[in-house]
C-alpha cells in the first residue's frame, strides 16, 4: 500500500466520499425543478456546508502522538488537505448544477467551498478534528437565522450569501481560507 491510500484511509476520505455521492444527487433531486432566473442559495450553501462539514472530521488522524512524531514534513500535507476538501466541494455542487439543477452562480460556489473549508481548517485547530465541524456549521446557523447587520458589518457576517461581486464577502472567504490553511498546516489539529 502505498502512502496516499494509506493517508486517505487514516483521515476517512472513503466516509467523505460517500457524503458527496449521497448529497449531491440530493441536492440535484431538490434544485433540477428551479427556474433560470431563480437560484436557491441557501440551497446551495447547505450543501456545501454538509460535505466540508463531513470532511472536517478527517483533518486529524487516528493517533494524533504519531502524526506529532511521523519523520514527514507535515505542512505540505495539510495544506493541500485543506484545498483538496475546497476543491472537492466545490466541484461537486458544479457538477450538480451541470447536470440540471440551479442552485448557485459559479463565482459563489468556489468563494463559499473555499472559505467553508478554511472554517473547517480553523476549527480543527481552535477544536480538534472531530469537532472541526462546528465552525464551518455554526456560520451557516448563524447566515441562515441570524440577523444581517447592514454595511460591511454585515457582508462580513453573511459572506455566505451575498453576490460574488460583494468585495467584503469575498475578502472574508478568502482570508478565512488563507488563516485557516496556514494555521492548520502550521500547527496541525488540536489534541
Amino acid at each position: 500500500m502505498n502512502w496516499l491510500l494509506l493517508y486517505a484511509r487514516s483521515r476517512q476520505v472513503p466516509v467523505w466520499a460517500a457524503v458527496v455521492a449521497l448529497v449531491a444527487p440530493a441536492a440535484w433531486a431538490f434544485g433540477r425543478g428551479r427556474t433560470a432566473g431563480s437560484p436557491d442559495l441557501e440551497l446551495a450553501i447547505l450543501v456545501l456546508t454538509a460535505q466540508v462539514a463531513a470532511a472536517s472530521v478527517g483533518l486529524g488522524g487516528q493517533d494524533a502522538a504519531l502524526d506529532r512524531t511521523a519523520a514527514i514534513r507535515w505542512a505540505p500535507r495539510r495544506a493541500a488537505h485543506v484545498l483538496l476538501i475546497g476543491v472537492v466541494a466545490g466541484a461537486a455542487l458544479l457538477l450538480v448544477q451541470a447536470a440540471g439543477a440551479r442552485l448557485a452562480p459559479t463565482e459563489l460556489v468556489v468563494r463559499d467551498s473555499a472559505g467553508l473549508a478554511g472554517l473547517a481548517a480553523l476549527g480543527a485547530v481552535l477544536c480538534g478534528a472531530p469537532f472541526a465541524w462546528t465552525l464551518p456549521t455554526g456560520w451557516l446557523a448563524y447566515t441562515l437565522l441570524g440577523p444581517a447587520p447592514g454595511g460591511t458589518l454585515g457582508q462580513v457576517a453573511h459572506w455566505l450569501d451575498f453576490p460574488p461581486g460583494t468585495a467584503a464577502a469575498n475578502w472574508t472567504a478568502w482570508a478565512l481560507l488563507a488563516a485557516g490553511t496556514g494555521l492548520y498546516a502550521a500547527a496541525g489539529p488540536r489534541r
